[in-house]
């Protein structure tokens, strides 16, 4: 009989993230006083390491987008059709949705029946999209307000699709919180009755979870299909593409700008390692794949990762994210005014920083849970240790050296501080601080390459800012990326965990 209970050990996996982080905070700031030569050694070490991980991550980056450019100039189409079997694979689209607008709505379905995707010769006269069965899921919570929308988007758009489902998802379900994650699980079930009825193998059907406000490369369900049916494992396989946040990036704040940016060049960055690589955002996956683990939980916040996770686990570590490097794009975050703005930045990043939730959910089932004995060591230690190092290093870094970086220097005693090693460490960690520029500049000037075409409301000028905008990236670290992160991982220790899904609010510049 174990000495903990279940429950006992479950929670002790949960305070560990949050305990190290502040541990970090209390030792260095108690070192600083006591041993200040210790921490003066560890910040250099530490921005040595920060070096390296930078050029390790511009690299990368590079060849991440080259490999983007190169496969966005291939005609998947074309390629597509030179594979019979594309004539039985079915795509489900589900767009999960509460309280957007209806020009998000509307701007999502106009990408999606801009596609280019082969037609069967009876459909190239209508081109009806005859192989998608489309789901628009709202929330009973914003139900008079959805139906509204779904009824317009239903006469605007369903003509273009084999088929077209509206979901209602009742609220306050025994075992749920309020969360997207829930709403796609009533989606997905209500998809499956219709899929049923239709009798399409599941095995050929693709399913795309797609945030409301996702716009879709017209390539990319071409490029899809063709990946799915060329991979040797592709019906164990998720499918990722790139996020890029460029929907109304030009009228957005510059710090919204700024971290949008950073989130696509991560995004990019993660698609050449797909051997680290987990399910975000919007990804599409095998329909098999998701009915044979019961769809989406309906009691977390990172729907994303954790479905990756239940995929993981139920084939045993033979599963993975392919990259397909053709973008999605999103909606940085605005919502009309800077304030308003600002607070739901703050508010998407604490989403975010929630995936911290999966960091027992790994331990638990794949270590100690007697069937995650059967999956690769090595392959399960990879998505902890990605997923513990990366919220770390997100809640510590930019505290330590930005913030806490002067402490060692106030407290040193006289005599330590003549050590010459000393009297040069400020130089030393100020010509690191340079280096790191070179990682702004790199960053103003790929991001800039990336942007969407400017708006003719926009002045050429207007692109000045868009490079000016990164000097504005070490105080976006702290604020949007290190507090929210310290915020998830605290209330994860203290057991106040975010009880319910608070969705960003959207607003588009008309």
């Amino acid at each position: 009989m174990p000495l903990l209970s279940s429950q006992t050990q479950y929670r002790i996996l949960e305070i560990i993230p949050g305990f190290l982080v502040w541990m970090t905070f209390v030792l260095f700031i108690i070192f600083s006083f006591l041993k200040p030569l210790w921490v003066i050694y560890f910040l250099i070490l530490f921005s040595l390491y920060w070096i390296i991980r930078l050029f390790h991550f511009i690299i990368y980056l590079i060849y991440s987008w080259f490999k983007y450019k190169k496969t966005i100039k291939i005609n998947w189409k074309e390629k597509l059709e030179k594979i019979p079997a594309w004539q039985n694979i079915y795509h489900l689209i589900i767009f999960p949705t509460y309280k957007e607008p209806i020009e998000i709505l509307e701007t999502a379905f106009k990408s999606l029946i801009k596609i280019e995707y082969p037609f069967l010769e009876r459909e190239k006269k209508q081109k009806k999209l005859d192989k998608f069965i489309v789901v628009l899921a709202g929330e009973e919570r914003d139900g008079e307000n959805f139906l509204k929308y779904a009824e317009i988007i239903k006469k605007k758009f369903a003509k273009y699709f084999y088929k077209f489902l509206i979901t209602l998802h009742p609220q306050n379900l025994p075992g749920e919180i309020p969360c997207k994650a829930a709403n796609l699980l009533w989606a997905g079930k209500k998809a499956k009755e219709l899929i049923d009825k239709l009798e399409i193998p599941y095995e050929n059907i693709l399913a795309s979870p797609f945030d409301m406000e996702t716009c879709v490369c017209p390539l990319y369900f071409s490029r899809l299909t063709y990946e799915y049916l060329t991979h040797p494992q592709g019906k164990q396989r998720s499918y990722q593409p790139i996020i890029v946040f460029h929907n109304n990036i030009w009228d957005s704040p510059a710090f919204s700008r700024l971290l949008a940016s950073a989130f696509t060049f991560s995004s990019l960055f993660h698609l050449v390692r797909p051997e680290w690589l987990f399910s975000a955002c919007s990804h599409s996956l095998p329909f098999k794949v998701l009915a044979e683990v019961n769809f989406w939980d309906s009691d977390i916040i990172t729907d994303d990762h954790r479905i990756f996770l239940k995929c993981f686990k139920k084939y045993k570590g033979n599963y993975q994210s392919i990259p397909l490097h053709i973008p999605v794009s999103m909606d940085a975050v605005y919502a009309g005014s800077l304030w308003r703005t600002l607070v739901n930045q703050y508010k998407q990043q604490l989403r975010w920083a929630w995936g911290i939730e999966n960091f027992p959910y790994i331990i638990w089932n794949f270590f100690i849970k007697k069937e995650g004995q059967k999956i690769p060591f090595l392959k399960k230690f990879r998505y902890l240790w990605i997923l513990s190092i990366e919220m770390y290093l997100w809640a510590v870094t930019p505290i330590l050296l930005l913030i806490l970086a002067f402490l060692p220097m106030i407290f040193i005693d006289p005599e330590t501080k003549a050590n010459l090693f000393v009297q040069n460490a400020p130089f030393i960690l100020n010509y690191f601080r340079k280096i790191t520029l070179f990682g702004l500049i790199f960053s103003a000037i790929l991001g800039t390459l990336l942007l969407p075409k400017r708006p003719i409301n926009h002045k050429p000028y207007k692109y000045l800012f868009m490079i000016l905008q990164w000097v504005l990236f070490p105080l976006c670290a702290i604020i949007f990326a290190s507090i929210p992160a310290i915020e998830a991982q605290t209330r994860l220790m203290l057991k106040k965990p975010l009880v319910s899904f608070q969705a960003t609010e959207k607003k588009r510049v008309k």
